[in-house]
């Protein structure tokens, strides 16, 4: 499968951003998705997960009550509904599917 993050951007602090996660080659309906975002020289840090199912939901606590993940499995699509932005939320975000990680998106929060 690969996936393909899109929607990243410059944005001021308070602003939302939604990204989008396409997954192409095979279907995802069946597996749990993830995002993850990247600020080059610090570790890899976990946002949000979500079953396959929808029923449940994971979220780090730096982002919870500010980002919901979903997703739409008819469009073999995920997503992450960011609000609230602050300036630490800067980061590359690629979402994940078990080990496999796709492209990211910058998303890049100004204060």
């Amino acid at each position: 499968v690969q996936l393909q993050a899109s929607g990243g951007g410059s944005v001021q602090a308070g602003d939302s951003l939604r990204l989008s996660c396409a997954a192409s080659g095979r279907s995802i309906s069946s597996y749990d998705m993830g995002w993850f975002r990247h600020v080059p020289g610090k570790p890899r840090e976990f946002v949000a997960a979500i079953k396959s199912t929808s029923s449940n939901e994971y979220y780090a606590d730096s982002v919870k009550g500010r980002f919901t993940i979903s997703r739409d499995n008819a469009k073999n699509t995920v997503y992450l509904q960011m609000t609230s932005l602050k300036t630490a939320d800067t980061a590359v975000y690629y979402c994940t599917k078990g080990s496999t990680k796709g492209q990211g998106t910058l998303v890049t929060v100004s204060s």
